[in-house]
This record gives C-alpha cells, sequence and structure tokens, in this order.
C-alpha cells in the first residue's frame, strides 16, 4: 500500500472517529446558540423586529457617545432618537 493510501484511510478513521464522537457540550442545549434564539423569541413576542444599518463610523461613535451618556443600550438610544425624530416631522 502507498503512503498516500495510508494517510487517506488514516484520515477517513479520524473522521469516522469524530462523527461518533457526537457534538461536544458547548454546542448543546446550554450554549449561547440556544440563548440567542431564546432572545430571538423573546424580541418577536415583544414586537421588536431586527434592522440592519450601514452607517458612517462618525455618526455610529456619536451614536455610541449618546447611548452612554444616556446609560442605555445603543438599540434603545437609536428607537429614541427616531421616535424623536419622526415626532417631530408630524
Amino acid at each position: 500500500m502507498k503512503k498516500t493510501d495510508m494517510e487517506r484511510l488514516k484520515g477517513a478513521r479520524i473522521a469516522g472517529q469524530l462523527k461518533q464522537a457526537g457534538a461536544p457540550a458547548r454546542y448543546g442545549k446550554d450554549s449561547a446558540l440556544e440563548s440567542r434564539r431564546e432572545r430571538r423569541r423573546r424580541e418577536q413576542a415583544l414586537g421588536l423586529v431586527p434592522v440592519a444599518l450601514k452607517l458612517d463610523a462618525p455618526l455610529v461613535e456619536r451614536l455610541h457617545r449618546h447611548a452612554q451618556r444616556r446609560g442605555t443600550a445603543l438599540d434603545a438610544a437609536v428607537a429614541e432618537l427616531l421616535r424623536q425624530a419622526l415626532d417631530s416631522l408630524v
């Protein structure tokens, strides 16, 4: 048997062992992925909708500073500013 064939079989054996071993505990029920799902469900129940924005870096820095001054999370600060801006239009 050639050395390359032996290495291929060795790789196949290792791959088989990894499949049989199963997923590590960090990918189980207590994982961060599960908490993300739970958070997503909770936010949906509250009527929150995720929105992705692309903003200039200086504007994002101003938003971060505003949120820190107010002692709130960034999403709460942005929501507050949007409400104020939209209310001023009407």
